[in-house]
Parts: structure tokens; sequence; C-alpha cells
């Protein structure tokens, strides 16, 4: 095995002179680096841009939540949260208030009035707000608490640029007390009865927040405490139970041994149900990454099949002289396979570092920038990930192997006599 790992190495790397083979065996390498780096490139991209926006998602909500049917608000009860607590699998239960509104904001210098805009007040415990920004949300602006006793809120940046508003500004909130504990209008009011419903409140900017999800997010999601919400609007009254747990792994199953738990009316969603859509979105950018893989490995694979092919071609007096001096059929199949072997690995090496170097640039300067409106991210993301790397470059490795036994069993099946005399 020895020697046709050297004779391999001879006609690969060390020509006697400088014939076609040096380019061809060059251009293989150079092949094959920039087919891996490709591979592991989109892999790193797709995953990234999957792990990052769910990892977003994730953050801004709760993984679960128990709510009764029609959005109904009813009394928090110790003895609701103690069995929801009670759940194996769940490591906090808060309740929340969530209040669809108007906002509006003050006229600025020669306005004729503010900017007004639909959002959704959540009343959240303090302890979960502190949370929620500590979890990865930017903090873009923040104002001190003021005695004044406007309801301090917590905007999006996105919200709070389409009410041309900053931190320390004052909001005009708007908001339609429903019948029954209920929070909002079902259409069938008369302006008499709209009028009369209104409930009007004055709220300061407490602090801007961004997390770079803007549609449905921070240009409609406004945060408050829960207790002075509660005491402006429906006192004692709640939305829903927020709960996260330990495994996300495990959510669905838990989700549905809340649901079972509390019984009839309640019922609980997660937040891959929440936001499907989104979700089902990411899953379609990870459903087209096989038809790119295969692409980019079969224009890899007929790449060393195509340089083995013409090789055999350069080197048939040599393969003519080696049988004649006595080399079995079978160790010339192994030269050329040797061969495929070392010009895979070459290649395979320098597309690892080729897309470990481009990767590494990418998160350092963030030369690629994308809209965020439309990708919820400024920058490319970029997972490194090792496992990644081994498993793409084993799979070019074996692939190679396995297409290079055809021009392997070409050359082995060369006779001295028809060589020489070519």
């Amino acid at each position: 095995m020895k020697a046709e790992l050297y004779i391999a190495r001879r006609f690969a790397f060390k020509p006697r002179s400088l014939s076609k083979p040096t380019f061809i065996v060059l251009a293989a390498v150079i092949g094959i680096a920039v087919g891996t780096a490709a591979l592991i490139l989109t892999l790193s991209i797709v995953n990234g841009f999957a792990s990052v926006i769910e990892g977003k998602l994730i953050r801004f909500t709760s993984h679960l939540q128990v709510r009764q049917p029609d959005e109904r608000l009813f009394l928090e009860t110790r003895r609701d949260l103690q069995t929801l607590k009670s759940v194996p699998g769940i490591v906090s239960v808060s309740p929340f208030l969530e209040m669809n509104v108007m906002l509006r904001s003050r006229a600025g210098k020669g306005d004729a009035g503010g900017e007004i805009a639909p959002a959704m007040i959540q009343g959240i415990d303090p302890r979960e707000s502190s949370r929620f920004l500590q979890n990865g949300p930017e903090l873009l602006e923040s104002a001190p608490a003021s005695a004044d006793g406007s309801l301090p809120i917590l905007l999006g940046r996105t919200l709070a640029d389409k009410l041309g508003v900053k931190a320390g500004d004052q909001l005009l909130i708007v908001g339609i007390a429903g019948k029954n504990g209920t929070s909002g209008i079902t259409g069938k009011e008369s302006v008499v009865e709209l009028l009369s419903s209104l409930d009007l409140h004055v709220a300061r900017v407490a602090g801007i927040y961004d997390t770079g999800l803007s549609e449905g997010f921070d240009d409609i999601i406004v945060f408050a405490d829960l207790g002075r919400l509660q005491q402006l609007y429906h006192p004692d009254m709640i939305s829903g139970y927020e709960a996260n747990v330990g495994n996300l792994r495990d959510l669905q199953a838990i989700s549905a041994t809340v649901a079972s738990t509390l019984g009839y009316p309640f019922y609980s969603y997660t937040v891959y149900e929440r936001y499907a859509n989104l979700f089902e979105w990411l899953k379609l950018q990870k459903n087209i990454m096989p038809l790119l893989i295969i692409t980019i490995t079969v224009v890899a694979v007929f790449n060393i099949v195509s340089t083995l092919l013409v090789l055999i071609i350069e080197k048939t007096k040599e393969i003519g002289m080696l049988t004649a001096l006595g080399l079995e059929p079978r160790a010339v199949s192994l030269v050329f396979m040797g061969q495929a072997l070392m010009i895979s690995l070459v290649g395979i090496g320098l597309g690892n570092l080729l897309a470990l170097g481009l990767s590494l640039f990418e998160l350092r300067f963030h030369l690629i920038t994308l809209p965020e409106k439309s990708y919820f991210i400024r920058h490319v993301p970029l997972e490194i990930d090792p496992l990644q790397y081994l498993a793409v470059s084993g799979g070019v490795a074996v692939l190679t192997l396995l297409f290079a036994f055809i021009p392997s069993r070409v050359a082995a099946s060369l006779q001295p006599a028809t060589a020489l005399t070519t």
C-alpha cells in the first residue's frame, strides 16, 4: 500500500516537468475548495439566520400562554398560579393583561395635531420587564421616573418613530372599555356608545427598546406595569398567565399538561403556535438546503472525476510501464484512488480555511447588510459549528472516493502494450 500511495503522490503533486497535470490538479483542488467552502457557508448562513430569528421570537415573549376563550378577562387567583407552578418543567409563571388601544402623541411645532397609531399594551410584572430587557432587546433610550402620575410605558423603536416621540415624552392612551370584562369593540356599538366608552389616560415614554422585529412587534407592542394598568382600566383582571419552561424540547408536552391540569375554560398555546407563520417561514428556508447541497456536491464530484480522467490520459504511458513491471490492476486502481483522496483532502482543508476566514471576517466587520424590515436582522448571521465543518468535509471526501472508483477502474483496465504505444 505504501508503494501505491507514493506513486499517487508523485502523480498528483510532483510532476517531472511543467506539464498539464500540474494545472489540472491545481484546478481540481481549487474546485473542491470552493465547493466545500460554499457548502459550509450555505449551512452557516441558513442555520445562523434560523437560530437568530428563533431566538429573538422566543426572547420577545414567554414560552407559553394560558388564556380563556374569546380573549376574555378573568380574575387572577392564587390557586391558578400554584397549579401552573406545580406542572413539571415550568420554571416561572406570571400574570399579564393585554389591551388594544390607540396612542396619540402631542402636536409638534407647526403641526395641526400629533400622530396616531394603534398599539397593544401588555401589562407585565416589573421583574418580567427587567428580564425582557436583559434577554436581548437593546434599550435605545430611557427616562428617569416622573412624579406626575402618568403611566410609564416602554415603546418599540418602530412605534416611537411612527409617533415621533422620544424617552420622556407624553402620550395619550385612547382605550375602549368593553362589556363583561372584555377589552375591545365588537363592531355592533353605535357612535354614542363608542364615544361614551372611550377611556383616556396620559402615559409617559419611560424607554424605547429595539429587537429588530419590526412588523407585529416593535411597531405595535407596548409594555407597562401590570398593577398600574389594572388600576387604570381593569382592577384585578388579567388576560392570562405567561409561563417559561426549562427545556424547549418539552414545550409541547408541557403545554398539553397545563391545558389538561387547569381544565375548561382555560387553554394554552406555545410561542411556536402563536407565531406559526414566522416559524414556518424559517422552516421553508431550511427546506431548500438539500437542493443547494446536492447541486454544489455534484459539481465538486464531477470536478474530481474529470480531473482523474484527464490525468489518466496524460499518464497513460506511465501506467503501461508500471503494469509491464508487474504492478497489478488492483494496485493501479489504488494509485488513482489514493490520488483522488489526496487531491480531495487538500481541497477540503483549503475550503474549511476559506469558509472559516470569510465567516470570521464577516462577523468582525459586517460588510453585508440586510433590510431589517424584511429580514428582522441588520447583518448576515453566521453560525460557526465545528460539527458542521466535520460533516461537510467527511461527506465531500466520501463522495469523492465513491465517484473516483470509475476513473480508477478505467486506469486499471489499460493493457501494457496499448498504453506504451499510445
